[in-house]
């Protein structure tokens, strides 16, 4: 029976982490089972930054963006003699179990510290969605409207001036965001890594869209494509001296789309997946994740999920393609 378990927070921050590590807080305790936070992800373990954490501490966290066990990406993680010390540290600190919550470089760590024998399960924590396994991640839901809620406010400019906006958001190599805010905006492209994009055809429709009087155009860019500049030039480049009327402004939200009040959903999630996971590992589960998976909350291996990319869901392509939004060819 465990007695001890401490819970991480690594990689990039996700509305919702907070709302996770509460869940973890309050099902150990009523399980009962000591639970301590590590502060800024693996590099705690070696730093010793460990205390114990009660519902006391997590008051009034549950509304709040980020991780309040701060976040880092651990170099010495990446080398195996760092993940060997890192097993001897959490034993030297007592603990027994480790509940990591992060993307997929986060959960390769701890798929490593399971190969070493030690106890750990992970949480798929990523605004980019990008983690197979799970139908959602920690952070994409509300990641997700503070983008809708963004391009709707430039959208009013656009009209204002007749102008095309070239809105670049997150997303790494993954296009979820891109095209989920793609449909719920209304935008008439959207760029996505999983997809080629053709230039021409792009701007044969936003040159026809003009001419017809459909005078404001949206057009969301995935960061992993490439930069807000790049596609800009490249698009015109493509012309080819042809005149392309329409004015063309860019906007890069940045790191506006990690903060904020997690949503209604995120923090359900959150809830879910901290139980399930602090519950797994008192049943003597170790080396897997939670994932949502038809909407049951289960446990998913994770060498069935570290280093196979996850590809956009058919259905979303197939309403994409209906609403006549502009994204592309498959990548061969």
């Amino acid at each position: 029976m465990f007695k001890n378990i401490a819970v991480l927070t690594s990689g990039g921050d996700a509305p919702g982490m907070n709302p996770v590590i509460r869940a973890i807080v309050r099902t150990s305790l009523e399980s009962g089972c000591e639970v301590h936070g590590i502060s800024n992800g693996f590099d705690g373990i070696f730093e010793g930054a460990i205390e114990k954490l009660s519902g006391t501490i997590l008051s009034g966290m549950i509304d709040r963006g980020g991780t309040i066990l701060q976040s880092s990406r651990c170099k010495r993680f990446y080398d195996p003699a760092g993940i060997d010390e890192a097993k001897k540290r959490l034993l030297e600190l007592g603990v027994q179990g480790l509940v990591v919550i992060g993307g997929d470089g986060s959960l390769t760590g701890a798929r490593e510290l399971h190969r070493r024998g030690f106890p750990v399960i992970g949480i798929p924590a990523s605004i980019d969605n990008d983690m197979l396994g799970t139908e959602m991640a920690i952070g994409a839901d509300t990641a997700a409207n503070t983008i809708m809620q963004l391009i709707d406010r430039i959208r009013d400019t656009a009209r204002s001036h007749r102008r095309c906006f070239l809105i670049e958001v997150m997303g790494r190599n993954s296009g979820y965001l891109a095209l989920t805010t793609a449909v719920s905006c209304g935008a008439e492209v959207a760029v996505i890594p999983e997809f080629a994009c053709n230039m021409r055809r792009i701007a044969n429709m936003l040159r026809s869209r003009f001419k017809k009087t459909r005078d404001n155009s949206i057009i969301v860019l995935a960061e992993g494509v490439c930069d807000a500049d790049t596609f800009i030039k490249r698009m015109l480049e493509e012309e080819k001296g042809v005149p392309f009327d329409q004015e063309i402004r860019k906007t890069v939200l940045g790191h506006v789309q990690r903060g904020g009040s997690p949503t209604h959903f995120d923090r359900v999630l959150g809830a879910r997946f901290g139980e399930m996971a602090v519950m797994g590992l008192l049943q003597g589960e170790s080396g897997t994740m939670t994932g949502l998976v038809k909407n049951h909350v289960t446990l998913v291996d994770l060498d069935k999920v570290i280093g196979f990319k996850k590809q956009p869901a058919p259905e979303l392509i197939r309403l994409a393609r209906h609403l006549q939004i502009e994204f592309g060819d498959p990548v061969e």
